[in-house]
């Protein structure tokens, strides 16, 4: 097997998941440049809020796009705490977004629309980036791990844990005991 398939076995779900997220960014993103150059060079809004403006628009869009199909395998634990969560994650990113136009702007004093989207493009990536390492750590979180099978619920099939409870080892707690080796008393045998 070569080193790639190996690799890519080992990371598909990584992989998925990243494919997913950066389709949703890369919609988000063109509304976000749609929705800020119609605002900004169309409407002769600031650049700055032209571009907040834009972001919720493309945040909305990224919020629902990125809970019901990039992470719906993943923990959905209400609406309202992901969206307040997914926005506050956003408006770190735009600061992000804000703070390479900034720099654009006033820092390089380049202006005009070809600085405005240059510095837009910067800024999202580097905003993006950010944002998917936010959203996997607080807002789309993983599921919680399944319930451990009870002692004796095992089946036959179950794998077997070498020196755990399931090599015939009792929970301690349980009323059952292995049986003691011969010639030793039990406390739960009578007249041994």
């Amino acid at each position: 097997m070569s080193l790639f398939v190996s690799l890519y076995r080992r990371f598909a779900h990584i992989v998925h998941e990243l494919a997913k997220f950066g389709s949703v960014g890369a919609i988000a993103f063109l509304i976000t440049i749609g929705t800020g150059n119609l605002l900004h060079v169309g409407l002769d809004l600031g650049e700055l809020t032209s571009t907040g403006i834009a972001t919720v628009v493309a945040a909305t869009f990224a919020y629902l796009a990125n809970r019901y199909w990039t992470f719906r395998n993943r923990d959905q634990s209400g609406m309202g705490r992901e969206y307040v969560l997914f926005f506050a994650l956003n408006g770190v990113g735009l600061l992000i977004t804000w703070l390479v136009q900034g720099v654009v702007k006033f820092g390089l004093e380049l202006r005009g629309p070809l600085a405005y989207n240059a510095s837009l493009i910067v800024g999202t990536a580097a905003a993006t980036l950010f944002r998917y390492w936010s959203y996997k750590k607080w807002v789309f979180l993983p599921l919680p791990p399944p319930e451990p099978a009870a002692v004796g619920e095992m089946g036959p099939d179950a794998p077997r844990a070498r020196g755990g409870f399931a090599e015939g080892r009792q929970a301690p707690g349980t009323a059952e005991f292995s049986a003691p080796p011969s010639g030793t008393a039990s406390p739960l045998t009578p007249g041994r």
